[in-house]
Order: C-alpha cells, then structure tokens, then sequence
C-alpha cells in the first residue's frame, strides 16, 4: 500500500499525465479488493497459525518479468495461468499470473483457492513454496520459490536447453515417490480432507536437485471435516487423468486422487503422454495400453521405444521396478473405490519398491 501511496504523490508531484494517476488508483483499487478477498479466506484457512507471505509491488513484478515478456516464460498453467521465471533484488522466483479475460470471473474462486492452499501446503517439501504476491493486479500474482529445473512435460520430461530430456529411471521412480508423500500429505495431514483433483506432471516443478514440487491448485477440494466424500456440480479435471466413478457420480473422495495418480505413475514412468499415437497409428490411451501390455506378458514395451537408451540400459532389478510400478497403477485404477489402496498405502509401496530392488 506505501508504495501505491508513494507512486501517487510522485505522479502528482511530477505532473504525470492523468492516465497515469488512473493507473495507480486502478492498481490501489485492486489492492483493496484482492486483499480484502485473500485476507477473509487466509483467516478462515489458517486457523489462527501464521502463514508468512512477503508482498510486492507490482513495479517488482513487472522487472522482474520484463513487463511478462516472452524471454521470462516458463510454461503454461492452463489457458488463464502463466508462470514466468524473475528476479527481484538478486534472488531468482517463479512468478504466477492469471490472465483477466471475460470467460474469467468463474475461476475467482478457483485462484484464491490456488492462492490459500498453496500457502497452508509451503512448509512440506514436496510442495511448490508461496513466498508471496502482488495484490495490485486484476488477479493476485503469485511468487514462488524457484524451481531450477523447471516443470515436467505432459510425458515426464523436462526441457533441456531447449530439447525435451525423458530422466533416468531412477530420478523418475523418484519422483513419483515425492508426489505420492505430497498427495498423502494433503490427505491426512489436517482434520480436513483436501483433494487436489488434478495429479499431473504438468503441475509438477523439479528444483536444483531434481526433487519433485506439486503445484495447482485450483481444482482442489476440501471435504466437511469428518466426511469422506462430497457431492460437485461439476466434474473438473484434465481428461484422461478423471477418475471413471468421479465422473459418472459427481462425488470427491480421496479416491478421485487414488486414481489420477495411478495415471501420473505410468505417464512418468513410461515416458508416454496421455493419449499418443501406437505402433499401428492408431490413437491409444495410456491405461489401455498399459493393462493389455500386462495381460500379455510384455511389460518390456512399457518403456517408450522412441527412447532406445532408456529401455536400452535398465538393469534386472529396473525391470522388476517397472513391474511392481505396473502392479500398483492397476490397483489404483480397480472399477470400485473400496479397492484401491489409500495414498499413505501407495507411498509406502513405492518406498518398498525403491529400496527392495
């Protein structure tokens, strides 16, 4: 708010022209209501513990940025978010912006949903950390710790100067283990239930010892304190990565997670997308491919061929890796929630995975 008030009286001092002193009231106008907005939902959201969050201005947000220049981008975050890499006073940030269009006054809740639990969940280690915001935009701008290595790909790769890098098995497996921990942590760490409704490798961030940062959370859900479940009125979501029975019920649990993450294990894993093109040209989806692999006994194409060195140097007991990997995504995708495994439940069997072979 000073340095609203101090661009102000500089404006007048200086004889700025008038669209400039409507610029700074607009931007102490979005201060007002986006502080106004983020401080009853911190408030509700915290419980009476502290959650430090630095503010900045946006004459910081916009150097930092070169004013959301194509040179700070880092990637997408759906159509309306953003995210751009700046420094602000020699310390480097990943910066988030959500992009004001008509279609957007729907997704307000959604941004300070993203806003409160990226904030409730920075003390974990497996979470992207919120070190603070700008409020003197349309939509709060987000600042984040930064994540050297950037975000992972809709295959589980990363860019590389410039060319897509499928990682090595071992940082992969992972990977998956440190989500699997994050995912279970969101689960059961509060009295609270929270569903994050969208496990992807596009909200996950690798720092600079490639350990894995879960992020987005605009889909997420936090159920009645002592509910296992609560009813939408809308199914959201990526495609592909929706649980079967979220989908046909409209219902959350912490199943709906179970699901999408046994979709995240073998997309990682495999080095595959989603959806993509098979040997046959023909379009296949990643859970159907998987399972007939199983049934027929080839789990060595489970690995994608187009990466002949990966499939090339993993060792015997990789391979059995890939198989318990396999076994456990299965269990995550069963037709009925009572059996699949909870997420504490895949996170130890990950950890059993990791160091039994």
């Amino acid at each position: 708010m000073k340095s609203m008030v101090k661009k102000l009286k500089q404006s007048v001092r200086s004889g700025s022209s008038e669209k400039m002193k409507e610029k700074v009231i607009q931007e102490e106008r979005w201060f007002l209501e986006n502080g106004s907005i983020f401080l009853k939902e911190l408030i509700a959201d915290c419980n009476g513990k502290s959650i430090p969050i630095r503010s900045f201005s946006s004459d910081q947000i916009v150097k930092a940025t070169s004013n959301f220049d194509s040179s700070c981008f880092v990637a997408f975050e759906g159509i309306y978010t953003w995210w751009y890499r700046g420094i602000i006073e020699d310390r480097t940030y990943m910066i988030k912006r959500y992009l004001v269009d008509k279609a957007t006054e729907y997704r307000v809740g959604e941004i300070y949903n993203d806003f409160v639990l990226s904030a409730r969940m920075s003390n974990h280690t497996n979470f992207l950390k919120l070190l603070g915001c700008c409020l003197e935009f349309p939509f709060p701008v987000l600042v984040f710790e930064n994540a050297e290595h950037g975000v992972m790909n809709q295959r589980g790769g990363v860019m590389v100067n410039g060319e897509e890098t499928i990682l090595p098995w071992s940082v992969r497996l992972r990977i998956t283990k440190e989500i699997a921990n994050a995912v279970t942590y969101l689960h059961s760490a509060f009295l609270k239930i929270t569903i994050h409704r969208d496990v992807k490798p596009t909200h996950i961030f690798l720092d600079k010892n490639w350990t894995a940062k879960l992020s987005g959370f605009s889909f997420s859900i936090t159920l009645p304190e002592g509910k296992s479940k609560i009813a939408t009125v809308s199914v959201v979501g990526t495609w592909g990565y929706i649980d079967p029975i979220y989908r046909a019920t409209g219902s959350v649990t912490e199943y709906t997670d179970v699901y999408s993450f046994g979709i995240f294990l073998m997309v990682v894993l495999c080095g595959r997308p989603v959806f993509f093109n098979g040997s046959n040209g023909k379009r296949e989806r990643i859970i159907s491919y998987v399972k007939d692999l199983y049934e027929n006994d080839k789990l060595d194409e489970v690995i994608d061929p187009s990466y002949p060195k990966m499939a090339k140097d993993i060792t015997n007991g990789q391979r059995l890796q890939v198989e318990a990997c396999v076994v456990l995504a299965l269990s995550c995708w069963e037709k009925r929630d009572e059996d699949r495994p909870k997420m504490i439940q895949v996170a130890k069997e990950l950890k059993r995975i990791i160091t039994s072979f």
